[in-house]
Order: C-alpha cells, then structure tokens, then sequence
C-alpha cells in the first residue's frame, strides 16, 4: 500500500480528572522515529505511548505531544536544598565577620535565590484510582489521534499513488519506443555491416557462412530484450507492491535503483535514432518517481 509518511493530527480526550489534548505530527524520516513529549506526572507512560504508534506506522518521524489539564488545581511539593543554603549562609557569615554586609539570611531571600527552593507538580501515585484513570484516557487519547494521523497519511497516499501511477505509465511508454527505436537500429546495423561486406572485393569477403554468424553476433551486442523484459517485470513487481497491504515505500526505492540500472545499460547498448533522447526522458521520469517515493511510508 502507498501511504505517505506525512501527516497532522490533534485531538482533545475528556476523562473525570482531565482533559487530555494529544498532537501528533510525523514527516519523512528513513526508518521510524518517535518522539515523546509527556507531562512530568505522565513520564512513565512514554514506552507505552511509543508502542501504540509502532503498531500502526513503519516508517517517518513522528512527534506525539501530550498535555493535561486537571480539573482540579494540582498539589505541588516544595524541595528544599538546603546544601545550597547552608554553603551560602556560612559565606554570608565570612562575610559579616570581615565587616563587608549586614543583616540576617530572610525567608525573602530564599525566593530570590536561584535553585534555592524547587517547585514542581506532584506525581500522580500509580496505584491510585486517579492514576489509572488518567492513564487510560492517555491511551485512548493516542490511539485515536494516531487512527486520526493514520487515515490522513493514507489519503495522501492516495495523491502519491495517483502521480506515480502516472509517470510509472509514461515510463513504460517510453520503454516500447527505445524498445522500437533499438530494433530499428540494430536491423539498420545488421544492413550496414552486410552492405559493406558486399562492397569488398571477393576475395576479402571470406566465408559466407562466419560472415553472417559474425554479423549476428556484431548486430546482437546492441540487443536489449533482456533489459527490456526486466524493466518491464519490476514495473509488474511495482503493482503487485502497489496493490499489497504492506507498507512499500523501501522496496519501491530499490525498485527504483534496479530500473534506472537497466535503462544505463540500455542506452549504452541501443543503437538507434533518437535513443540518448528517449533514455534521458525516462531517466528524467524515474528520477521524478523517486523523488515521490521519498515520500512513501
């Protein structure tokens, strides 16, 4: 199947707690990427998340961004460093004793201190009803934001699948007129060679019989049906993965790869008129379709 690997997707999930908003974004990528972004509270569902989409994606990077709005305020614990304290009110003591300030450490300066006192959320108790609670509506949150991003990736598989069965069309045209202009050339070889043979004098002519087989062999280094014949078995192969459930972007890479390898051998076999033109066209066409398959999951 021909699915792009690009794609949008948000949606908010209302549970009794909170109400849960997922984004998910992906873009090509070569292999599959995913970035996790959790509430500290969340943390330890990250694996969890990741999982959800490795079921449903094989290939691009995607960003899945997750937020919590409780219904409630938050706890929050204070942390106190008191290490960081303890060393700067001894220094404030050296230097009240050396006659350099005045006055007391304040509970004030503490809140001017940086990294003095830490002010954070306080972490859900996994075992908690809430926690569970909460957690399930972060799953069902994701798998349906990824269902979302997973049908929107398709439709624009779908506009891929459109432009390259296009060119892949126009590729095969241009295949049966090298094919034709090829055969032209090498009977219009075979003629040459023969008539310049009948031009020597008779007893520069030689055998008849290796004359002619040498002519063949001559007309039959300029022969492409195996290419042919191949380039036509990969665009069959394309279908056939095209067509398939599999995500088929890697393959039809390769596939690329194979048929620009053919279409090199043949211009450097045929021997036609207007054959360099017909192989830059299609080598233009495939370079076109690889381009698109960049985008293929």
């Amino acid at each position: 199947m021909i699915k792009s690997m690009t794609g949008f997707a948000s949606r908010t999930h209302e549970t009794e707690p909170a109400s849960i908003g997922v984004t998910i974004r992906s873009v090509n990528h070569r292999y599959l990427d995913v970035q996790v972004r959790l509430p500290q509270l969340l943390a330890s569902m990250e694996s969890r998340v990741r999982a959800l989409v490795q079921q449903r994606m094989a290939r691009g990077r995607v960003e899945v961004s997750v937020s919590v709005q409780a219904r409630q305020v938050p706890t929050v614990e204070v942390e106190l460093n008191e290490g960081l304290i303890l060393a700067m009110n001894a220094a404030l003591n050296r230097a009240r004793g050396a006659g350099l300030i005045a006055g007391q450490l304040e509970a004030s300066d503490l809140l001017r201190m940086p990294q003095a006192l830490t002010i954070r959320e306080r972490s859900l108790d996994p075992e908690s009803p809430e926690a569970a609670v909460l957690e399930k509506g972060v799953e069902a949150g994701v798998d349906a934001t990824v269902s979302d991003l997973d049908t929107m990736r398709v439709r624009e598989g779908q506009h891929l699948a459109a432009d390259l069965a296009g060119r892949r069309a126009t590729a095969a045209g241009l295949l049966d007129r090298v094919a034709a202009a090829a055969e032209q050339g090498r009977q219009s070889l075979e003629a040459r060679v023969r008539d310049r043979i009948g031009e020597l004098p008779v007893d520069l002519q030689g055998d008849p019989t290796a004359m002619a087989q040498e002519i063949v062999r001559l007309a039959a280094r300029s022969d492409i049906s195996e290419e042919v014949v191949r380039f036509r078995a990969h665009l069959a192969q394309w279908s056939a993965l095209e067509q398939g459930p599999e995500p088929c972007g890697r393959k039809l890479d390769f596939l690329l790869q194979e048929m620009n390898r053919e279409v090199n051998t043949i211009g450097s076999k045929a021997d036609g008129i207007k054959i360099a033109e017909l192989i830059v066209d299609m080598k233009a066409e495939l370079e076109k379709m690889r381009e698109q398959v960049q985008n293929v999951e």
